[in-house]
Order: structure tokens, then sequence, then C-alpha cells
């Protein structure tokens, strides 16, 4: 899984002709994924929300975006282990059109393991 983190929204920076070219690289690059299999979702997140914190009998809410980068979207996909993963996020168009962009790659946690719980998918 990765998560594509941005400081600002690529619909307001780009020029509109950059911004089509951008849109353009990313159906691109989700079809090649798609393509070789590798590919399980990918979605961009809309740039509104917020962030709760605290527990029941004091909560918190603040903006999504109080610490100036906002997670823009997602892709799940399916690498044999981190290192495959990085490489395909490498290739992710968000570094040639957004120089802020830093994506986090993380492993899905598909079983507990103490208690053999298996988390549901699609």
């Amino acid at each position: 899984m990765f998560f594509i983190r941005k400081k600002s929204n690529s619909q307001e920076t780009l020029a509109p002709e950059k911004f089509q070219m951008f849109l353009k690289a990313c159906e691109v690059y989700i079809e090649n994924l798609k393509q070789q299999g590798k590919l399980v979702a990918a979605k961009p997140i809309v740039w509104s929300g917020k962030i709760i914190s605290g527990r029941s009998d004091k909560w918190k809410e603040s903006s999504y975006d109080e610490t100036g980068e906002v997670i823009g979207g997602y892709y799940h996909i399916m690498a044999n282990d981190i290192d495959e993963a990085t490489e395909i996020a490498k290739a992710n168009p968000e570094f040639k059109f957004n120089e802020n962009t830093r994506i986090e790659v993380r492993p899905v946690k598909m079983k507990e393991e103490q208690t053999g719980f298996v988390y549901p998918s699609e």
C-alpha cells in the first residue's frame, strides 16, 4: 500500500494544460499496474475533511491539513516485498509533476497472528 503525501492540490497549483498531462500520466500508470496484475485499488482523496482525536468524553476536531501535508490519494498494490513496492512507487507520476510529493510505502496486515483473525478484503 502506498499513500501520496502532498503539500498542495495539483489541480490548484498546476497550469490547466499541465494538470491534464498529470491526469493522463496517472491514468497510464494505473493502467500499466492493472495490466501487470499489481493493482488492487487506487483512488484520489478529496481535499476536505477533519482530523479527530481524543475519546468519547472529550473529542477534538481539527482541519485535515493542520500539518501542511495532506494524503492526496492511495494505491493498494500487490508486491513481493517492500523493495518491489518501493520501486513501483518511484515510478508514480506524482514525482514528475509535483515536486513536494512524498510517497509512504507500507505493507498491509492481512491477519492477526495472535488471534488468527483475517481482515476482510473488498
